[in-house]
């Protein structure tokens, strides 16, 4: 300014004898755009012209400043003693020079309970540790902080976390200790770190959530497992028990009344056991079968021969017998008689049989006959010569009573019709039993003739048993006619 009002002064003195004639205002003004256009152009043509390379970024800038210093002062660069500036800062400039800036990095680092804050132009984390003089051990774990909101944010801090491996020993049961190193903070990661692989039945110790200490011991006693079949389901589980009643005790399941368990309550539990819960139940069934009535035969004089009545029916009795039946898991097992009774005997039926003889009579060709009997019977005829045995046989021609066959002599079954008594057939006449026959049973008659005059017979005929009635007679037959002749 003082330049400038110097200059002024100068250009603005009033040449001799101008007095008051001058116009000051008037000539004053383009003296002074003159003037200021040039210190401009003065003030232009003394820039230098300088290259800045920041971070890889390049951008042009004129200055009046002599050092490479200045000139980072005056583009508002902060730099840090970890920032690498080429050329020196203390470089003098010269028109073109270029300048170019790394600014380091700030980094973070927590490690062994203290937090480590510093610049690098490093970008590897191993060479920044290195740097910063922490060393790792093979099982150390380095973790990396950052979300990557603040990785998209250029002056963001890497902020990294060493995790310190401590020793551990595990310890199970018939295996040999396991040594290893573990960042885990807790017993459950560590275990998981590792690939151990647990149940929710084992044991260990200190418990999952326990920190981890240097030269922590864990202990793991395992489960075993074990199957159960149920109720028509399986299920599987694990155990610290050591016999099956334990471990179904552990499970909220009884045996109730005759249920069982296949091995036993007392049985020891091996490896893989299947423990089988039979659930059983018993039933009675009473049982009822009928009693068949007898039939009771009884006499009556006032019925004639050969007619039957009912005297009094039968009642079927009831036989009960007392079941017991087993059922294992619903499936039936077993069945037994526990007791066996009459519940009602049963009441004999009966039927009263005739014993009265009435005489009737019968025309034949000899006149009346009376009888007391009459039946339907199969009629055949014989003869000696067909009677089966030589001539010269020394029965030949002898029936049954020893007398000579002959006309007028039958055979029957004795069962049927007393031998000796008399018979009347028609169209043969009067016979007298006299004989029988091997084919001769039942309602069967077989008439006889001699040698020489034998006529063939074969249908039914009416026999008639003629008076007198014997004293033993038999009043109750099987049946009084023949199959073939009903």
């Amino acid at each position: 300014m003082a330049v400038r009002e110097k200059t002024w002064q100068l250009e603005n003195r009033a040449p001799p004898g101008a007095g008051r004639h001058r116009v000051p205002g008037l000539l004053a003004a383009p003296v002074f755009l003159a003037l200021a256009a040039l210190l401009i152009i003065g003030y232009q043509r003394t820039l230098t012209r300088v290259n800045l390379v920041v971070d890889g970024q390049v951008r042009t800038q004129s200055t009046h400043q002599t050092t490479v210093e200045a000139v980072l002062r005056e583009a508002g660069l902060t730099l840090h003693p970890e920032d690498v500036v080429a050329p020196a800062l203390s470089e003098r400039l010269v028109a073109g020079t270029t300048i170019t800036v790394h600014r380091a990095s700030p980094v973070v680092v927590e490690v062994d309970g203290r937090t480590i804050q510093a610049r690098t132009q490093l970008t590897r984390t191993e060479e920044i540790l290195t740097e910063l003089d922490i060393s790792l051990s093979p099982y150390d774990q380095v973790q990396t902080l950052n979300n990557p909101a603040q990785a998209a944010t250029s002056d963001a801090p890497l902020h990294l976390r060493i995790e310190r491996a401590v020793p551990v020993t595990l310890q199970e049961a018939q295996r040999p200790p396991l040594y290893f190193y573990t960042t885990a903070q807790t017993v459950g990661e560590a275990l998981n770190d590792v690939g151990i692989v647990l149940y929710l039945a084992d044991d260990v110790r200190p418990s999952l959530s326990s920190s981890i200490k240097p030269g922590t011991r864990i202990s793991i006693d395992r489960s075993v497992p074990a199957t159960i079949q149920m109720d028509g389901r399986t299920f599987r589980t694990r155990t610290h028990r050591f016999t099956v009643g334990e471990v179904l005790a552990d499970l909220g399941i009884s045996l109730q009344g005759l249920d069982y368990a296949e091995p036993g309550l007392k049985a020891p539990l091996g490896d893989e056991a299947t423990i089988k819960v039979v659930r059983v139940r018993e039933e009675i069934l009473v049982h009822q079968e009928t009693i068949p009535f007898e039939i009771q035969w009884a006499p009556d004089p006032e019925l004639e021969i050969d007619h039957q009545q009912v005297g009094r029916e039968g009642e079927l009795g009831v036989f009960e017998r007392r079941i017991r039946v087993r059922y294992e898991d619903e499936v039936e097992v077993a069945r037994w008689t526990e007791a066996e009774w009459v519940a009602k005997p049963a009441r004999p039926k009966v039927l009263n049989y005739g014993t009265k003889i009435v005489l009737r009579t019968v025309d034949t060709p000899s006149g009346p006959a009376q009888y007391w009997r009459k039946f339907r019977m199969l009629a055949t005829s014989y003869n000696a010569a067909s009677s089966g045995k030589a001539p010269d046989h020394p029965r030949y021609g002898i029936t049954r009573l020893g007398w000579q066959m002959r006309f007028g002599i039958v055979a029957v079954d004795p069962r049927v019709v007393r031998l000796g008594s008399q018979v009347y057939v028609p169209g043969y006449g009067v016979g007298d039993v006299a004989d029988t026959g091997g084919a001769i049973l039942g309602m069967r008659i077989d008439l006889g003739y001699d040698d020489d005059n034998l006529v063939s017979w074969y249908r039914c005929v009416d026999v008639y048993l003629l008076a007198p009635a014997p004293d033993d007679v038999d009043y109750i037959l099987n049946s009084l006619s023949h199959p073939r002749c009903r």
